[in-house]
C-alpha cells in the first residue's frame, strides 16, 4: 500500500473513456495514461474512439504535417535543421 496515494479528482459532469476497460466513467477513475477526456457529456465520451479516429484521419491528410517532397520546401532528406 502506498503511503501517499494520490487519487485524481474530477469535476462533476466530466466524462472519460477508459482505453483499458473500454468503458465510460464519470470522473477520472482509471490512470490518465488509460483514458481519453474529459468530455462534457456521457454520449461524447461513448464516441471517443470515433472522434479520435476522425481527428487522426484529418491530421494524416493535412499537408502541413508532411514534407513537400524532393527539392521542395521542408525537404531536408531527414537530416534535420543542421543540414541546411
Amino acid at each position: 500500500m502506498a503511503l501517499f496515494k494520490k487519487r485524481a479528482a474530477g469535476r462533476p459532469g466530466e466524462w472519460y473513456y477508459c482505453l483499458e476497460h473500454g468503458t465510460v466513467e464519470e470522473g477520472p477513475q482509471c490512470p490518465a495514461k488509460n483514458r481519453l477526456g474529459p468530455y462534457p457529456s456521457r454520449q461524447e465520451a461513448e464516441n471517443a474512439m470515433n472522434t479520435a479516429a476522425e481527428r487522426n484521419q484529418s491530421w494524416e491528410n493535412d499537408p502541413r504535417w508532411h514534407d513537400k517532397g524532393e527539392g521542395g520546401e521542408g525537404d531536408d532528406g531527414g537530416k534535420g535543421p543542421a543540414a541546411a
